[in-house]
């Protein structure tokens, strides 16, 4: 059962929710304002990557138009 993230279009807020099937989409109202104008966001994924423990993933975070979004950074994989 995955942990979706929802920005409300209301008022702003942003929050999780576990969803156990598409259906209940459709009836997810905002936990602050009780808005229906839901956007899902994109999450950030967590990664275990073993290579002998040269090098770590790393998450980078910087301002964009949304707020603020997030890099991965893998070992061995350029931007």
């Amino acid at each position: 059962m995955p942990i979706y993230e929802f920005l409300c279009e209301d008022c702003g807020h942003e929050f999780e929710t576990l969803l156990r099937n598409r259906e209940e989409v459709s009836g997810l109202t905002c936990p602050k304002c009780k808005g229906r104008r839901l956007k899902r966001l994109m999450s950030v994924a967590a990664a275990i990557v073993s290579n002998g423990g040269a090098s770590k993933p790393s998450v980078e975070t910087h301002k964009c138009d949304s707020g603020s979004c997030a890099y991965l950074n893998l070992p061995g994989h350029e931007k």
